[in-house]
């Protein structure tokens, strides 16, 4: 009896011992596959990360100033390592590969130093239209840099109803630079007169003059001042949604 018991006890503990070590071993599978998956995603959100702060940012287009190169909605990769690569939590950027250039489409924060602007820390999409030392002047809609009139193929107009410039300006511009330069030209009697006819005014150093396109319909340089160079986020690259309307942005 007591052999029969023990005999009976050998074959089951022996027959059970390869099926506890293959469950031992395919948990270890298992374990060794869900920490591969997990290393996997992990490096996934690493490389999403270093490619949305230094290289590629998607963006939503989100009013009608930019019409009719970019529509309420659309969606675009903004390129933010061609102006140079931003060193974390400064104003510096290192291996610059291109600086901007007249008519290039850029993204930027908006330049409210006022934490209860409405603005604040956004994100602008604008045409770089003058650069540091440039002069520009606006007459009848007409946009002028350092005395020339440019050539726009881009830009539309809504109505053709101009706004006279502010006279007051014109009769001292220095006056008019001041207050610009210090992004108080929208809160100057002036106010909306600047749409149709600006300046002349010099776009001071590490600055840029940048406009919508949808000239009537923007809310731009014209009225809160120059585009400091250090809020400067990349260039506009690519339309990519919808896919119909897919293009490469000039």
């Amino acid at each position: 009896m007591i052999l029969g018991l023990g005999a009976c006890g050998y074959v089951l503990g022996n027959g059970w011992r390869p099926r506890l070590q293959w469950k031992a071993e395919e948990n270890g599978v298992l374990l060794r596959e869900s920490q591969e998956w997990a290393d996997t995603g992990f490096s996934a959100i690493l490389l999403a990360a270093v490619i949305m702060f230094f290289l590629v940012q998607a963006f939503k287009i989100p009013s009608g100033s930019m019409r009719s190169t970019l529509l309420e909605g659309d969606h675009l990769f903004v390129n933010k390592f061609i102006y140079g690569v931003r060193i974390p939590y400064t104003n510096r950027r290192v291996l610059r590969w291109k600086k901007v250039q007249r008519g290039d489409v850029v993204v930027f924060r908006f330049p409210a130093v006022d934490r209860t602007s409405p603005h604040y820390g956004k994100d602008f999409i604008k045409r770089a239209i003058a650069l540091p030392g440039d002069t520009v002047e606006i007459k009848d809609k007409r946009v002028f840099v350092n005395g020339v009139q440019q050539v726009e193929p881009y830009a539309q107009w809504e109505d053709n109803f101009l706004i006279p410039g502010p006279d007051e300006f014109k009769k001292d511009p220095a006056v008019f630079q001041e207050i610009w330069v210090a992004r108080k030209a929208s809160l100057s009697p002036a106010g909306e007169n600047v749409r149709d006819n600006f300046g002349p005014i010099v776009v001071p150093p590490g600055n840029y003059f940048v406009m919508g396109d949808n000239r009537d319909r923007s809310y731009d340089a014209r009225f809160w001042g120059p585009m400091p160079d250090a809020n400067l986020k990349g260039r506009a690259w690519l339309l990519y949604l919808p896919f119909r309307r897919w293009k490469i942005i000039r």
